[in-house]
């Protein structure tokens, strides 16, 4: 019995071992599936992947733990898939609320649309800085030796001592009262009185005559800078008094060449002033020429003006310049037209004047403005000013004058405050009746403007028929009607003179008389249409409120009017990319092309 029951001990304790064998077998094969599963790859679906991307998102920086604690999740709902969707869920909604997600999403909206306009302006801008000059603003004397200057021109005029002694905090201040904003190195300091500029008894008196006793901003600041030599950028709101910054100084300039040695014949002239338009360059002699007159009256040499301008014959123009001229004011155009005739010289032109810069650059005179310059032989001194000064202009002149001075007065495209500005909303069939109620506001003289040539005519017409004194003016001639006569250019020279002496109450002109025209005692400007640009509304409604008085200006608008599109042209209507202006001067550059340009001309072509 002893020993079988020994037996049965050994068996039962070689099973229980053999139990404890196959346990620890078991344990370890499940280890062992368990890590493989483990390390598989778990396959997130699309829908938690973009949760997943949602989550990095709202997270910021703590988003990475986010996204850990995330996907810990998502490995241990594997195997437990009823609660998948309810913990990723409530991971997001717990951090943000529904007005916060809604808020975050309509922000993300207006970024992007910012950003779809941040790339169109920086296309546009782009565009811009390719539009490439085609020549140098130098003479050719100057780009063919290699000649740069960098000081402006000496001059023997010299303000008074008081004046030079004091600080210059004392000029900031009369500058502040004034509102003359200046940028450049050396600024003259500004004076207040004419006589405090040295100018002769000659044009004392005849300012006098014109009732103008003290000098307004742009002059106390200009003419200082003028008379210094200096180049400069004159920005002013129409009527300030811009054309006595360039025309006195000029006129002392060329009275002190003459002193020194008269004028012979064929020679001149000493000072060149460039105008837009035809009526602009006779106004300007008009008021050069009645200031001379006061000077050789009090004893001074007698100055020789003459005008050259299209439209008229060029023999008078021709008589007067071989006789030996000291001021020429011309058109781009008629000027052109001498000078590569050899008509006319400029080896001894010191003075150079760019009145409205940005209207002849406007009516693509930019590169008969560049061919002008080309034939100047020595140094000049070059004066730009306009009412506007839009960023093309900015970039003509910064490659024409040498460390020049900005003179602004009042900011850059801006319309006089002492104008009065009202708009009436009529159809566009209703606007020829409606003139006739809207002039009866104010009393003639009256201006009307209208964008199209045949637009001016119409409304010529039916104020004649309404018994209204009034006569037009435009750049071209127009047909012949029943009582009206061609516009050619004695009829428009003809048309401003009976306008000016107040025989006729109302003027219908396009643009050509929105520019520096300075009319006296307007009442009224009556836009029939709205311009081009902003720049020429500014121009337009700057024909009245002049010199300090009040005026009014009327629009009449309608549905059909477009918004401003093109930041090249400013024009209505289309983008830089359809710019016309701008694919008009392209393909002139293109089809000036030739064989020599594409010709190295030195080691630093290639």
């Amino acid at each position: 019995m002893d020993s079988s029951d020994d037996e049965h001990d050994i068996i039962r304790q070689f099973q229980a071992k053999r139990r404890r064998i196959e346990r620890s077998n078991s344990k370890e094969l499940d280890l062992d599936i368990d890590s493989e599963i483990i390390n598989e790859p778990v396959y997130v679906p699309l829908k938690q992947r973009r949760l997943k991307l949602l989550e990095r998102l709202h997270g910021g920086n703590s988003g990475d733990e986010n996204s850990q604690n995330s996907a810990d999740s998502r490995k241990f709902s594997h195997t437990n898939h009823n609660h998948v969707d309810e913990e990723i869920t409530v991971g997001p909604q717990a951090q943000f609320t529904l007005l916060e997600q809604s808020t975050e999403l309509k922000k993300k909206q207006t970024d992007s649309e910012q950003t779809n306009t941040d790339k169109i302006l920086q296309e546009e801008q782009r565009i811009l800085e390719n539009v490439v000059e085609t020549k140098a603003l130098m003479g050719v004397a100057e780009l063919a030796k290699g000649i740069e200057y960098t000081e402006p021109i000496k001059t023997s005029w010299r303000p008074p001592r008081a004046i030079k002694s004091m600080e210059n905090e004392r000029h900031q201040r009369v500058r502040s009262r004034y509102n003359i904003i200046v940028e450049g190195d050396d600024i003259p300091a500004p004076l207040q009185t004419f006589e405090s500029m040295k100018f002769p008894p000659g044009i004392l008196n005849a300012l006098a005559e014109k009732k103008i006793s003290r000098p307004t901003p742009i002059q106390m600041q200009g003419l200082p800078a003028v008379l210094s030599g200096r180049d400069l950028i004159g920005i002013a709101y129409t009527g300030s008094g811009k054309t006595l910054v360039f025309a006195l100084p000029i006129i002392m300039f060329c009275c002190e060449q003459e002193l020194a040695m008269p004028f012979v014949k064929n020679e001149g002239p000493y000072g060149l002033i460039v105008c837009p338009s035809r009526e602009l360059a006779r106004q300007t002699q008009t008021v050069i020429s009645n200031i001379c007159d006061h000077l050789h009256r009090s004893g001074m040499p007698k100055l020789r003006i003459a005008t050259c301008v299209g439209g008229t014959a060029i023999k008078d123009q021709l008589d007067t310049i071989k006789q030996g001229v000291h001021i020429v004011v011309a058109t781009p155009g008629r000027l052109m037209d001498m000078l590569d005739k050899k008509l006319l010289y400029l080896d001894i032109c010191r003075y150079l004047c760019l009145d409205e810069a940005d209207r002849m650059i406007d009516l693509g005179f930019e590169e008969d403005v560049r061919n002008i310059i080309s034939h100047f032989k020595t140094q000049r001194q070059t004066l730009l000013f306009s009412a506007t000064m839009p960023k093309k202009i900015q970039n003509f002149a910064k490659s024409a004058l040498v460390k020049p001075i900005t003179i602004n007065v009042g900011r850059a495209g801006a319309a006089s405050l002492e104008v009065k500005q009202e708009i009436e909303h009529v159809m566009a069939e209703a606007r020829v009746v409606q003139l006739l109620s809207t002039l009866q506001k104010t009393s003639p003289p009256v201006l009307i403007f209208a964008q199209r040539k045949q637009d001016v005519d119409a409304i010529h017409e039916y104020l004649l028929l309404k018994g209204v004194e009034a006569v037009a003016i435009h750049g071209g001639k127009a047909q012949r009607r029943f009582f009206m006569p061609y516009l050619d250019q004695v009829e428009r020279f003809w048309a401003v003179e009976k306008f000016v002496t107040k025989e006729k109450d109302v003027l219908v002109a396009t643009d050509v008389a929105s520019k520096g025209l300075d009319f006296p005692d307007i009442q009224h400007v009556i836009n029939f249409d709205l311009p081009e640009d902003i720049e020429n509304y500014v121009h337009r409604i700057g024909r009245t409120g002049r010199c300090g008085k009040v005026g009014l200006a009327t629009t009449f608008v309608n549905r059909t009017c477009d918004e401003p599109g093109c930041s090249y042209c400013n024009g209505l209507g289309h983008r830089i990319t359809n710019c016309p202006k701008l694919e008009s001067q392209q393909n002139k550059q293109a089809n000036n092309l030739k064989k020599n340009d594409f010709l190295a001309k030195g080691h630093s072509d290639w």
